[in-house]
């Protein structure tokens, strides 16, 4: 009787498990690229913001159209927190992906053009 190296059924595992290991990594490839353009996206999004000098009164008509439910009609906080100094506390890249991404809950995230995000930074910048 002879033996043989490899079994049938090592075989076949062998081969389901490349198999699994070929699609965990395209998986893992489609979202490290989704993640990239994403971020790219976002990079290129808040380059544009930040070359914009914005309008404090627009931002300002932007931030009670808003922002007031929540950080109040003077920025001084009522679910969300005061605004004033924030611009102390975080940076404009800080402050921009907060707004567009709604980081800490319960503020929603929001879409809004490099203008007025610029606007409402310059807003922002006039609290302190």
């Amino acid at each position: 009787m002879s033996t043989s190296s490899s079994t049938a059924a090592e075989r076949d595992f062998k081969s389901e498990f490349l198999k699994i290991a070929f699609i965990l990594f395209g998986v893992l490839l489609i979202c490290f690229s989704i993640f990239f353009v994403k971020n790219h996206e976002n990079n290129n999004y808040i380059i544009k913001t930040l070359e914009l000098n914005g309008s404090a009164e627009e931002g300002d008509a932007l931030f009670k159209i808003n922002c007031v439910g929540c950080h109040g009609i003077t920025a001084r906080g009522l679910v969300g927190p005061d605004l004033h100094s924030v611009t102390q506390r975080l940076n404009d890249k800080e402050i921009i992906k907060q707004v567009t991404g709604g980081l800490t809950p319960p503020m929603p995230s929001f879409e809004i053009d490099p203008v007025n995000m610029s606007n409402l930074l310059k807003y922002l910048h006039s609290l302190e």
